[in-house]
């Protein structure tokens, strides 16, 4: 909302439109910082439409391959670890702005590979942007988003990750339909299809740049570099202007120290962590262990390892992508009114469920030239299943993890913790992706056992151990409680 220089109060009706004014701003520029999002989810599933040509391309074995489509993941884990300490340093914005400049460059020269080393260098440049953004736009879309919509805000992360895989799966389809000879042919305008996939990503990563500059600082970072005024007239677009100096009172009070902001903050008595911080590690181990992403990394190639073709397969991806967001959109209706703990029981009780449909099925099939044969009964079976487990994963832990990473750390550590749950989060599904096509080689049965046990085990972990954080102001994050535990007025110890 604007505000007179001459000092008079606003009218009536400025007044009135002052709360839906300050949403529509938080919502923009949420929306704004979530493309990090979409380059997030583009760039990592990319990939998924080049594999089988990489691996003619390169002479490549399952091996090699799973260490390719995973190295992006290793720069991720960096990325992600550094994100938080330069974001403390230089601002959300600029290192908004340094992850968009590594996309376009990763795209270009992933694109312009020569061989598989050439193209895992890329790939990690890719990841460190990845890592970055994986940081910043749920920090950001935090500190700049009302409590009473925070969690539909943050969720706009998820929905943009999703969009972005949606994208890319059907920018793999398009380039690979048009060429002949599918990923590996030939391209209309010259070179490989496969090339021309990772050249796609350039469009986006020169879009997030372009916004990047044009959104404003967040104003937690500015209060915490003593820039005052720019941090009310940050505010002053969020909330009513009479709430402005207040709600500066309060970030100033949970800052707590000028000095900058290290990794040691982290340190506490729960095995040499705070208790919060290892709650978003673990939050971040979990999401990655029910493996989601084995889904979106090696969807085309597990089709058609049982009777898909490779246009077959490419459409069931994209098809699975669509079901991704669908269920984002519902996440997005209900974490401000269910909160986050019901959504993520909800989850990992659904995914448990549809991740051991799918082990029996991949289990009991008949093995043909060495890969599973699905029947007419399990072969459906095992598509419904795999897109129930997709709706189960997107609707709850896909959004929700990440709302609870931007918003469960307190204004002082935020950004450092949240580098090291996402650093955390990076590593585990670098685990996941290079050890799938060595599970899956020996039983794809073996590999979705594993995950469904992992499913069960988040279910136990999010009802001992993961705090409600519905409805609190950033602020108050420093009395969060573990479940069972009482509020501060009983005595017990918060989770910090």
């Amino acid at each position: 909302m604007a505000t007179h220089s001459s000092g008079a109060q606003p009218s009536p009706a400025s007044k009135e439109d002052g709360p839906s004014h300050a949403t529509a701003t938080a919502a923009l520029l949420a929306c704004a910082a979530a493309l990090g999002g979409f380059l997030f989810g583009y760039d990592t599933s990319v990939i998924n439409g080049t594999v089988d040509a990489l691996k003619s391309q390169f002479h490549l074995n399952s091996v090699v391959v799973g260490l390719v489509v995973s190295a992006a993941l290793l720069g991720c884990a960096v990325g992600a670890w550094f994100a938080g300490p330069l974001a403390d340093r230089l601002g959300r914005i600029r290192v908004m702005q340094i992850a968009a400049l590594l996309f376009f460059v990763s795209a270009v020269g992933s694109a312009l590979a020569f061989n598989a080393v050439d193209l895992t260098f890329w790939r990690v440049v890719g990841g460190l942007a990845i890592g970055a953004a994986s940081v910043i736009a749920p920090a950001y879309i935090a500190e700049v988003a009302p409590a009473s919509m925070r969690g539909r805000l943050g969720s706009l992360q998820q929905l943009a990750i999703v969009l972005g895989i949606f994208a890319a799966l059907v920018a793999d389809y398009i380039i690979a339909e048009v060429s002949d000879g599918g990923a590996a042919g030939d391209f209309p305008w010259g070179g490989s299809a496969w090339r021309w996939m990772f050249a796609s990503a350039a469009v986006p990563a020169l879009l997030y740049g372009a916004i990047a500059t044009t959104i404003p600082e967040s104003p937690r970072y500015l209060v915490k570099k003593h820039e005052l005024g720019r941090a009310r007239q940050v505010l002053g677009r969020l909330m009513p202007p009479p709430e402005v100096d207040a709600k500066v009172g309060e970030i100033v009070k949970s800052v707590k120290s000028d000095r900058r902001v290290r990794l040691s903050d982290l340190k506490g008595d729960r095995f040499g962590l705070k208790p919060i911080v290892w709650t978003g590690i673990l939050l971040s181990v979990f999401q990655q262990f029910v493996g989601i992403n084995v889904i979106f990394y090696y969807s085309s190639t597990l089709w058609q390892s049982v009777g898909f073709s490779e246009g077959d397969a490419m459409l069931t991806s994209v098809i699975t992508s669509i079901t991704n967001i669908v269920t984002t959109l519902i996440a997005i209706a209900l974490v401000d009114k269910v909160g986050r703990r019901p959504l993520l029981l909800a989850g990992a009780a659904g995914m448990t469920v549809t991740l051991a449909v799918m082990t029996v099925c991949f289990a009991t099939a008949p093995l043909v030239d060495g890969k599973p044969a699905l029947g007419d009964v399990a072969g459906p079976t095992a598509l419904i299943a795999a897109n129930l487990y997709v709706l189960a994963f997107g609707a709850t832990w896909g959004p929700v993890v990440w709302v609870l990473l931007g918003e469960m750390f307190n204004n002082w550590i935020r950004t450092s913790a949240l580098a090291v749950a996402a650093a955390a989060q990076w590593i585990a599904n670098w685990i996941i992706t290079t050890s799938f096509p060595g599970m899956a080689s020996v039983s794809l049965g073996l590999a979705y056992g594993t995950y469904a046990v992992f499913a069960a085990l988040a279910f136990v972990f999010v009802f001992k151990a993961v705090p409600e954080t519905k409805g609190r102001e950033l602020e108050d994050m420093d009395s969060l409680h573990a479940p069972g535990h009482g509020r501060s007025r009983t005595g017990e110890e918060p989770v910090r």
